[in-house]
């Protein structure tokens, strides 16, 4: 990923395994000596290599101005890095930097299917480099587990018909896996799971050879329905529904083996010793997340601390080293169930020290604050930032910088490590970028002063108007103390599904804890910088996400003055605000067809790739489809409950859905007001769940290729929203002032 080598036949780094530290984790950044023209000009060592391409990255950030994000977020800035011969200098002792806590954790059990689902060895070489760069060393590893489980559970006699009503299709396993649902999407073909499988090898290969320890899946007591059949008395219950419209039995409503059972453990250890001989002895940490959003039929104590020792037990027999990693997720999300009691239970089911919580949505609930430290278990401090791989500017900078020094320095802190386990990657750089840094930080850090160097760094060059803007992004949306979970409700994504005709409920409200007009400020000091970062690819990615930030806002306001023009029985006001809203539609998806990471066809594209016939072809396009979209089962007058929960802003899927959908309410509702009738929810509810279903069933090509200039058309949509041209002038409203600023 970088250029370590130069043209000259000597390399440039000079990169060395050093245990210096008494076992702990750590790098070194030296000077080479002798100097010599030739020859190396820095040493990196390190007790791992994560820890070498960690010290790597570190000096060429901190000393060459380099930046790394994900393709998708820009991808890297290496302009800055002198020429080989003459690189910085570190001082003479050189510069070592050692982990305060061992772990640096990486992924949500949901990531694999909102955003890894569709990648190849390819893409995953990449992301496994980014990891190391970033200091990453305990990533999650679920690639591949239905190969394990077809061949575990055909040893207990179900046949891969049986597992077709199991398994779900690729754009839903992760919650097939945790016993959400079953059969949605699927079946599973035997060219994907063995397609997977062979992933899952090079996968494990590349992160065991940079001294990351992967966590592997373990054994929940989710199966198959035909396992009841098999073993009529064994102790099987079917859970309720999960987000199921109608509680249909085709893919709601699974089965679990109870924990106390003698075929849990017995299964259990099958399939972690089936992973052994598949991968070899790759680690001794496995994920379990018991009764994910799923509640446990008892909140006995002494039931729940039997589930416990049984799943660990499980895990101890298949691997006698077994480390138990489990997501903290229900404590937070079913706190009414999870009491002490029960929490200190669970926790202490098993031996000390067998077990670590992540902590998953620290950064705004901190469980470990209100819970003893977990009641003395190991925890990681982990950044869950995002959901559904919605795209959205949004963060909590403050509390990412603070709160693992806070908590590891807490009284009786049993943090081992700090994580990143949002539901999807690739978007927020800043976000990222802080969040890896806080795996190597003891102390907490200036945030201010820290985005400066970012922005200097991202861009390549240091733009007074990009860090005065960067300085407002971080007072506003950098900055949300509001404790509201971010998933993005920005109507033109999630649509509101309500009468307005009914008086007596109140106007929806889309999540919003900042001033837009000091947003509206930073969108025009970015612009100022465009003639000085026009080339940079890090640069137009952010001007494109931060134009659609703040214009996605304004037609939340227009969508609102809509719905106040109708209910006031306002035709032509309703019909003008409906108008803008459709436009901002149009527009913003202009805006991004502008930048080749903003693009519907991409994500379908990378879905079609796997396909080796054409029923999978058909399949992986559905499954794409109706991830970002409806999600999960509806009526023919019901949206799913998850409908664009997994939202997406991007080039083609505005422009071929949310669009459509927007124009079919707002027709709806201006015939309602034209013929003085009540508005036909349920009418236009039939309509649009009918064209939804067609759009995720069909197979039109979207661009795969940018078009169009995003420093220009970012411009333009400036004027035309927030512009008023007086004599080449703009004003616009800011902190109650009006500023006049000059049309660019």
């Amino acid at each position: 990923m970088f250029p370590v080598s130069s043209s000259r036949s000597s390399p440039i780094f000079n990169f060395k395994y050093q245990d210096v530290c008494g076992g702990k984790s750590y790098f070194l950044i030296s000077n080479y000596s002798p100097l010599s023209k030739s020859g190396p000009e820095i040493v990196i060592k390190g007790s791992t290599a994560v820890e070498i391409a960690s010290g790597l990255y570190w000096y060429l950030k901190y000393w060459c101005g380099a930046h790394v994000s994900w393709d998708k977020t820009g991808g890297i800035q290496i302009d800055s890095i002198p020429k080989p011969g003459s690189l910085p200098l570190v001082k003479a002792e050189g510069v070592m930097i050692q982990r305060p806590v061992p772990w640096n954790y990486y992924q949500n059990v949901v990531t694999s299917s909102y955003s890894y689902v569709w990648w190849d060895w390819e893409r995953w070489e990449k992301e496994i480099d980014w990891m190391a760069l970033h200091g990453i060393n305990l990533p999650l590893a679920f690639t591949g587990q239905e190969a394990i489980w077809q061949k575990v559970f055909m040893d207990f006699n179900i046949s891969k018909e049986d597992l077709n009503d199991f398994f779900g299709g690729p754009a839903f396993l992760a919650w097939a896996r945790m016993g959400n649902l079953h059969g949605w999407g699927g079946p599973l073909s035997q060219n994907w799971l063995d397609q997977q499988l062979a992933l899952q090898k090079l996968i494990l290969s590349r992160m065991l050879e940079l001294g990351m320890t992967p966590v592997l899946p373990s054994f929940s007591g989710n199966v198959p329905a035909a396992l009841k059949k098999i073993f009529p008395s064994a102790n099987i219950t079917r859970l309720g529904s999960w987000n199921s419209v109608d509680d249909n039995l085709r893919w709601c409503c699974t089965y679990l083996l109870n924990p106390s059972d003698p075929l849990f453990v017995e299964i259990g250890e099958a399939f972690v010793r089936r992973q052994v001989k598949e991968y070899g002895d790759v680690t001794d940490i496995y994920s379990c997340d018991t009764f994910n959003e799923n509640t446990p039929p008892t909140n006995d104590t002494t039931y729940i601390s039997s589930l416990g020792a049984s799943v660990y037990k499980a895990m101890s027999k298949g691997d006698k080293d077994a480390v138990w990693l489990m997501q903290g997720w229900l404590f937070y999300s079913d706190s009414a169930f999870w009491k002490p009691l029960q929490m200190e239970a669970l926790l202490h089911s098993v031996p000390f020290g067998k077990m670590i919580v992540l902590d998953l949505f620290a950064e705004a609930k901190p469980i470990w604050k209100n819970s003893s430290q977990f009641y003395g278990t190991p925890y990681v401090w982990c950044m869950l930032h995002n959901f559904g791989g919605n795209i959205e500017m949004y963060g909590i900078l403050d509390a990412i910088s603070s709160g693992p020094v806070d908590a590891r320095t807490s009284e009786n802190s049993t943090m081992v490590g700090v994580g990143m386990c949002m539901e999807g990657i690739e978007h927020n750089p800043v976000v990222y970028e802080l969040m890896s840094e806080m795996a190597f930080r003891s102390e907490k850090l200036q945030v201010l002063e820290w985005l400066k160097s970012y922005s200097r760094r991202r861009y390549g060059k240091a733009i007074h108007q990009v860090e005065a803007a960067w300085e407002i992004l971080y007072h506003t949306v950098y900055n949300c103390t509001d404790g509201i979970a971010d998933h993005n409700i920005d109507f033109i994504v999630k649509f509101p599904d309500w009468d307005p005709s009914n008086t007596s409920s109140a106007l929806p409200q889309a999540h919003l804890w900042y001033s837009t007009r000091k947003v509206i400020n930073a969108f025009q000091l970015f612009l100022e910088a465009g003639n000085n970062l026009a080339g940079s690819l890090t640069y137009r990615y952010d001007l494109v996400d931060l134009t659609r930030q703040v214009l996605s806002k304004l037609a939340n306001q227009v969508y609102l003055d809509a719905m106040t023009a109708f209910r006031q029985k306002d035709v032509k006001a309703l019909n003008l605000h409906s108008q803008k809203f459709i436009q901002l539609i149009k527009d913003i998806d202009v805006l991004l067809a502008s930048d080749d990471n903003f693009l519907l066809g991409t994500w379908l594209k990378s879905a079609n790739k796997l396909a080796k016939n054409s029923q999978e072809l058909r399949q992986y396009e559905w499954n794409a489809r109706t991830q970002v979209t409806m999600w999960f089962d509806n009526t023919k007058t019901q949206q799913s409950s998850l409908h664009d929960y997994a939202n997406k802003f991007w080039s083609g899927l505005l422009e071929g859905y949310y669009l459509p959908r927007a124009s079919s309410y707002f027709q709806y509702l201006l015939k309602s007001l034209q013929e003085n009738e009540s508005f036909k929810l349920k009418e236009w509810r039939r309509e649009w769940i009918s064209f939804s279903n067609q759009w995720q069933a069909g197979i039109e090509l979207y661009p795969l290729k940018a078009k169009g200039d995003a420093l220009t058309i970012s411009k333009a949509l400036y004027e035309k929203y927030f512009c008023k041209r007086k004599q080449n002038k703009c004003d616009f409203q800011i902190g109650g002032k009006r500023v006049l600023l000059v049309c660019t």
